[in-house]
Parts: structure tokens; sequence; C-alpha cells
């Protein structure tokens, strides 16, 4: 028995595109997922994405929520680097003072 990970299949933007025309021309939803072998959440989400966006990369399709909390939680790990430097230095202050 194997374990083997599968791994998720990526497409194009081309790919993408030409699959949410399809769809947007007609062509039935169960007949793009027989027929190119992408699962039907997928087909979902890019027709969304495409609808609300144009873009399919995801972080064109961020709410606003979701971008503020990518910029806290960069701001949050540059205040911990920044954090640990001053750490760093004041142990080495620290050091030359009592030398």
């Amino acid at each position: 028995m194997s374990s083997k990970i599968k791994k998720r299949p990526t497409y194009t933007e081309e790919f993408k595109h030409q699959i949410v025309t399809l769809h947007a021309h007609g062509k039935r939803k169960v007949d793009l997922v027989r027929e190119y072998g992408i699962s039907p959440a997928a087909l979902d989400r890019w027709v969304k994405q495409y609808n609300q966006t144009g873009s399919f990369k995801t972080k064109d399709n961020l709410t606003p929520e979701q971008l503020e909390i990518r910029q806290l939680k960069k701001k949050l790990k540059q205040a911990e680097m920044e954090n640990d430097i001053l750490k760093q230095a004041a142990l080495i202050f620290a050091r030359k003072d009592n030398s």
C-alpha cells in the first residue's frame, strides 16, 4: 500500500480564462468538469474570482478585512524582528558595561 500524497494540479491563467469563457457562453458546468478534469469547486472559484475582479490571483480577490489582516501580520512580524534586534543590542551593551 503506497502512501503517496496527491499533488493538487495547477492551471495557467489562460486555461482558467478559457474555461470561464466557455462557461459564460453556455457550456454546462458538468461538461466542463468532465471534459477538462477540473473540480467543480475550482470552476466555481474561478467564475466567482473572474466576475468579482477579473483576476484569478488570490491576493486580488481578498476582502478588505483579509487585506488588513495580511498587513497587520506583516507589521507584527517586522516589530518582532526589531524587538529581537533591540534585545540583542541590549545584551551586547550590558556586557560592555560590565567589562
